[in-house]
């Protein structure tokens, strides 16, 4: 009899048949899928994709200056090397910003909903300035009230604030170990009736997932899940489909010295699973999306024990 344990009960998408048809999934099928507006790539080196990741900001930065307009970008922290190669793109292309317009995904909040201050160590804020803007020659780089963060003060109106100046040109971003797209996390499908007013749903204060508390604290707080913040500001569903285009970009490797990639099942259920509340990045199956994995992510899933 075939070992098949049910799925552990914090894990909110539970269909053990559909985990299990996209596990199977191989590299070589994995950028097959039956939207063509949904377009899944693989990049094999990790230098070619942070680079194509960085021209694709400064190309559409590039690209509304020439137009002559605003370019309104969402912007994730993660992944974060793609940013300082963008930099020094402008900086060596001197490339005026004056035109963009940038709102960040999210920021970490407390117990109380209080968002981080801009000067705590862990925020957001502190990590898009040391990454991007600041790398950004002063004389280039976006105006400063043209930066926005999400934060306790305004996050009922951020959505708004994005409508506003026209929705995103282009809505970046990642996906996180529960499926979430910025800190929508899997558990926010049990509020809403259906998908439709899913889609709806609005930025807010939210409470993180234990695998998110999890992931963050591998990748960013030296393994230390004490130190993550239990909640965050973050767009939702409305603010990442309202944008006129998605790029995500999966980068979620182990470290330098192993082949594991905590990312390689959570890509494939997103682009390949259902469309489900409890996935949250699978809504981007139903838009233009450009959805780029590196090599290590798109390999196969299986069982390591060495």
């Amino acid at each position: 009899m075939a070992f098949m344990p049910e799925l552990a009960d914090f894990i909110d998408f539970d269909d053990a048949e559909e985990c299990a048809r996209v596990r199977a999934i191989t590299k070589e099928e994995i950028t097959n899928h039956p939207n063509p507006d949904f377009q899944i790539r693989v990049i094999e080196d990790s230098a070619e994709f942070y680079g194509a990741f960085a021209t694709d900001i400064v190309t559409r930065i590039v690209q509304a200056r020439d137009e002559g307009r605003e370019c309104v970008l969402i912007l994730p922290v993660g992944p974060v090397p793609q940013f300082a190669v963008a930099a020094r793109m402008i900086n060596q292309l001197g490339i005026d910003c004056s035109h963009v317009v940038t709102f960040n995904m999210d920021e970490y909040a407390d117990e109380n909903g209080q968002t981080a201050p801009p000067d705590w160590e862990g925020s957001f804020a502190t990590a898009m300035w040391a990454n991007f803007f600041g790398r950004i020659d002063e004389s280039l780089r976006p105006k400063e009230e043209n930066i926005h963060f999400p934060n306790s003060d305004n996050i009922n109106d951020y959505s708004t604030m994005i409508e506003d100046r026209g929705g995103a040109d282009c809505c970046y971003g990642g996906i996180g170990w529960c499926g979430h797209i910025a800190f929508w996390e899997s558990h926010m499908g049990y509020e809403y009736d259906t998908i439709e007013e899913y889609k709806q749903a609005r930025a807010q204060i939210v409470e993180l997932h234990p695998m998110t508390i999890m992931q963050n604290a591998l990748h960013s707080f030296g393994g230390d899940w004490s130190w993550v913040p239990p909640k965050a500001a973050t767009i939702a569903p409305a603010d990442i489909m309202g944008a006129k285009h998605r790029s995500f970009w999966l980068d979620g490797m182990c470290g330098p010295a192993t082949p594991m990639s905590w990312q390689r099942f959570i890509a494939r259920l997103v682009a390949h699973g259902p469309v489900s509340k409890f996935i949250p990045g699978s809504i981007l199956q139903e838009a233009r999306t450009d959805y780029t994995i590196l090599g290590g992510v798109a390999d196969n899933v299986e069982i390591d024990m060495s």
